[in-house]
Parts: structure tokens; sequence; C-alpha cells
């Protein structure tokens, strides 16, 4: 989920926390449980500081090993031992189940977006990636947003966040009911299907569609159960060429193919240099494709300039490679 979402979260959790008798009869537990699970709530995320570094390093880590099974358990006796020497007088363990669930809570619900995490590790670097909620969605975020409301108006915090949660597990359910629906309409189109992406949107009946069959690749959208395909491309298989190979040694290429399980290439030849793409079908957007991997080699096979990341225009790929004019 987004930052906001993950904040509010956090402050539910503080709320929900008061249901507890040994957090409701303690000031000091009950602040030191607020403060642990927004930081809970957040703390996974903080491999975005990567970002800084260069996309190849953010996306290669991102939702990795901060989010891993030694990371959720690790974390809350991180966070509480920097919370509790503050409240001395709270109690200890139930401090640490609170920050345990806003961890737990936070790595949880991010497996339900299309981007997903690597919770399995260190068992599999699979990412497991449900797509069945956008990353910002605005009725788990608007829902949790009123019942903050609710509370600073005096509303009891363990039972109007106990009646949310109850709401958005019910949410749940039935946007895993509508994307089974757009599976079924997908392998009735395609029923030679190998490969079936389907990523939720922030409106509730659209999302978007990848497909692979052995042969093709599909690029569609969905509105309920009815699926329109908008583009379609042969599926070449990318050649071992002494250029393409040169290309995935490149940082930029290397990350992008660690974390794209669908898309094409094209290999362009200039007067004095190649420029390898690689494209994601899986972020089609106003008849674009924004997530691109791009390298240029010299004659050589030398690496002169690269590229990962979203790109909306040409122009401004140029000036991310800043070597060549194309």
């Amino acid at each position: 989920m987004d930052t906001g979402t993950h904040v509010v979260m956090g402050l539910a959790l503080g709320g929900l926390a008061t249901l507890d008798p040994v957090v409701a009869e303690s000031t000091a537990t009950a602040s030191s449980v607020l403060i642990a699970t927004i930081v809970g709530s957040q703390a996974p995320d903080i491999d975005t500081v990567l970002k800084l570094r260069n996309n190849a390093v953010y996306i290669r880590n991102h939702r990795g090993v901060t989010h891993s099974i030694p990371a959720v358990l690790l974390w809350p006796l991180a966070i509480v031992a920097v919370v509790y020497p503050f409240f001395p007088e709270a109690n200890l363990l139930h401090l640490w189940m609170w920050t345990f669930l806003a961890v737990f809570l936070h790595v949880f619900v991010d497996i339900f977006n299309a981007y997903g995490t690597q919770a399995l590790r260190p068992f599999s670097h699979k990412w497991v990636a449900l797509g069945i909620i956008n990353t910002f969605d605005p009725f788990i975020f608007g829902i949790h947003v009123a019942g903050l409301f609710l509370w600073a108006f005096g509303a009891h915090p363990g039972y109007t966040f106990s009646a949310i949660y109850a709401v958005i597990f019910a949410y749940y359910i039935i946007r895993f009911y509508y994307r089974r629906k757009v599976l079924k309409a997908v392998k009735t189109m395609i029923p030679d299907a190998t490969d079936i992406i389907i990523a939720p949107t922030m409106k509730f009946h659209h999302w978007k569609i990848a497909v692979m069959n052995h042969h093709q690749f599909f690029v569609g959208r969905a509105h309920y159960d009815h699926v329109r395909i908008l583009d379609q491309f042969n599926r070449v298989p990318v050649p071992e060429s002494p250029v393409l190979e040169a290309a995935k040694k490149d940082k930029n290429l290397s990350a992008f193919l660690s974390f794209s399980p669908v898309f094409r290439w094209e290999l362009d030849e200039y007067d004095d240099y190649y420029e390898v793409r690689f494209i994601d079908l899986r972020y089609r957007s106003n008849g674009h494709y924004p997530f691109v991997a791009v390298v240029q080699l010299d004659e050589e096979y030398n690496i002169m300039g690269s590229y990962t990341g979203w790109i909306f225009s040409e122009e401004k790929l140029r000036k991310k490679l800043d070597i060549i004019p194309g």
C-alpha cells in the first residue's frame, strides 16, 4: 500500500489496541503502543531510501528483505527497543504484540497489490502479488480517515476500528470475487493463455490485463468482467546475440529483468551505437508503456549509458540517458 494508507493503518491499530484491557488500563502502555504501531506500520518501507541511490538498486530491493519473514520478526524487537525506554511503566509483552501486528499487517496487505512483496524470503525469492487491491485504494484510505475523525470527535476507537476492519475484510472478499470473474473472462477469451496478470486500478470495477500464450502477448482492460484487448504483440524470444548478452550485464537492465515477468524487447542499430530496449507490458497508460529499461552500447558492445524506471516521453528518456540524442 502507499505511505498514507500505512500511516492511517498505524493510527487505527493504536485505536484498536484500546480493546486490550492491559493497554486500556495503562496510559504508558497505550501511549507507547500508539507510537509503536505508527512506526511499525512504516518500518518495512524504509528501503524506499534506496531510490536516492538509483532505480536499479531500488527495483531489486524494494519490498524484498525488509518485508521478509526474518524482518517481520526483527522489526518489532528493534522498534520496542527504541520506544520502551521512554515508557518504562508500559507492559513490554503487549507493546511487542501490537508492534508485531503493525509490522505483520503492513507486509500482509502489500501482498494483495499487483506489485507484491518477497514475503516468503528466505525460503523463496518469488514475488507474492495477488493483484486484488490497488497500491492506493480510495475506499480503504477513506474509511480509515473517517474512523480517525470519529475517534477525534469522541467515538470509542476500539469499537470504531473493529467495525471498520470488519467492513474492510468484506471489501477484500468482494474484490477477490470480482477478480475471479475477470480471470474467468480472460480464460474464456484466450483459452491457451499460459500466464495471466490482472492488476487493480483505483476504480472499483476497472482492471489492467496482461496475458501470454506460447506465441503472443495481449494487453487489455476489463470493466466488470468485460475484457477488451487493446494491444497484441508477437512473442519473440530474446536471441543470444553479442549485443544483447552485453546489454544484460548492465545493472539497470538486470534489475528490470529480475522484476518484470511480461515484457517485449527492441534492438535498434545506428551508425555507431546500438540501443536495446525492454518494455514492461503490465503498465499500459494512455497507449504508452512507461516502465522500461534502455541500454546504449558502442560498436564494441561497451555500455555507454542506461536507464530503468518510469518514462512518459522520449524526450525525458534522452535526458535520463544523457549520452546520445537518439
